[in-house]
């Protein structure tokens, strides 16, 4: 991927699967068809919550939380009141749950948000919450599947704990074989060219954090367990 795709601002390298409503990284389109129909087998539909985003969108989810006009949450998943918040604190609210415009891994169509279809009760509506895919949520079988599963088709879960960044996210997978490259390639240079001209609602101080941000909430990731 070049500077443009790793960051969002080009989707060159995704392609629009309409059946999926979803948008994955040509080379990623037959590995998770692969994980579908091993999940299907299973009686798991696996389902794709969200996929490929670019930086505009992942722009505007970052400014409406940036004026609290979305919600917030701490680590332990109760809301933060906004206006308590200062600068470096509302920064990390937003960084704990959702990606730096530039540095979100759904920017390269290698990671999904997934959910299983068939396990949803009549007018269900995922709300990609911990507790959904833990013991005795909807999505509990699904998790167990995926901890058993991924790896031998090439997925893992880059948020499977927590390491002071990014809060777990057991719904998020991600395909190694293309994302690890990704992320290295992902600098904190490259990330400040990406939004210099952003309209980037605390920008100024972004940049001054970046190599922190970069280090704790982009970096700061699993990776995929080696093959035995």
């Amino acid at each position: 991927m070049d500077a443009l795709e790793l960051t969002g601002r080009a989707r060159t390298h995704v392609l629009q699967l309409d059946e999926l409503h979803a948008a994955l990284h040509h080379g990623v389109v037959e590995p998770f068809q692969v994980l579908r129909a091993a999940a299907a087998r299973e009686g798991i539909e696996l389902a794709v919550f969200s996929s490929f985003r670019d930086f505009r969108t992942q722009s505007a989810i970052w400014n409406r939380k940036y004026r609290g006009e979305r919600p917030l949450y701490g680590r332990d998943g109760r809301p933060r009141e906004h206006t308590a918040l200062d600068e470096d604190e509302l920064l990390d609210a937003i960084l704990l749950w959702s990606a730096l415009p530039g540095a979100s891994r759904h920017h390269w169509g290698t990671d999904i948000d997934v959910y299983d279809r068939a396990a949803m009760p009549a007018d269900y509506r995922v709300q990609l919450l911990p507790e959904e895919y833990g013991a005795g949520g909807v999505f509990a079988e699904l998790s167990h599947w995926l901890d058993t599963n991924l790896l031998r088709f090439g997925f893992f879960r880059p948020y499977d704990t927590d390491r002071g960044g990014v809060h777990p996210e057991p719904w998020h997978i991600s395909y190694g074989a293309v994302a690890v490259p990704a992320a290295a390639a992902l600098s904190v240079e490259l990330l400040a060219q990406a939004l210099h001209d952003a309209e980037l609602l605390g920008k100024s101080r972004v940049l001054e954090r970046l190599p922190e941000i970069h280090a704790r909430f982009v970096a700061n990731v699993g990776r995929p367990a080696p093959a035995e």
